[in-house]
């Protein structure tokens, strides 16, 4: 019988997570990258495999495989998708994500519920130092979309990016910085355009 390959302590990932959340440099070498390597191999294969079907509810069971989650009925996920790890990433009940959207969730992602992510979509929580001596390192942050936030096609959420509650991010923009809640972003660089109106009922 071959030997399984051993699964790594569940704190030992946390604390990876922590490490690369945190917004400090990462070297290429970092025990926390090597540490995710095999999770890392695993999802490019469920990734393959959730790309291959035309089933959405197969490709939301997926999505929780890829995520370690159970991932509720409500939620929906067109493939093509794309994600680095997975495993970072967090998400809620009665979200949408549309086409061919791309997910680098090495630094922590956070979907609330009631999200809707227009096709062709990036969530990018990785940067890297201009210091070409360091440029293969990595510096992450955390991206948040808030209960209800719109992401619109094509849109790019860049590191550290919080998206407020009730707000829209307009096709093509480019965030580079927080977006309080009940707004509407647009631009690259994205800037407030104007609030979200409030329901009279």
């Amino acid at each position: 019988m071959e030997d399984q390959p051993k699964q790594k302590p569940e704190n030992e990932v946390e604390a990876a997570r922590i490490k690369l959340g945190s917004g400090t440099f990462v070297p290429k070498d970092d025990p926390a990258l090597t540490l995710l390597m095999p999770r890392v191999i695993q999802t490019l294969e469920l990734v393959a495999k959730m790309n291959s079907s035309g089933n959405v509810d197969e490709a939301r069971g997926i999505l929780g495989q890829i995520t370690g989650q159970h991932i509720d009925d409500s939620t929906t996920i067109f493939p093509p998708f794309t994600t680095n790890l997975g495993v970072f990433t967090r998400i809620g009940k009665n979200v949408f994500i549309n086409h061919g959207c791309s997910f680098l969730d090495l630094g922590g992602i956070t979907i609330e519920d009631g999200v809707m992510i227009g096709p062709q979509v990036k969530l990018v929580t990785e940067n890297h130092p201009l210091d070409p001596q360091l440029r293969k390192g990595l510096i992450c942050k955390p991206i948040v979309l808030k209960k209800n936030a719109w992401i619109g096609a094509g849109a790019t959420i860049l590191p550290g990016v919080t998206v407020g509650e009730n707000s829209v991010v307009a096709a093509g923009a480019v965030v580079s910085k927080d977006v309080p809640d009940n707004t509407v972003v647009g631009g690259v660089p994205a800037r407030v355009l104007k609030e979200v109106p409030r329901s009279q009922s």
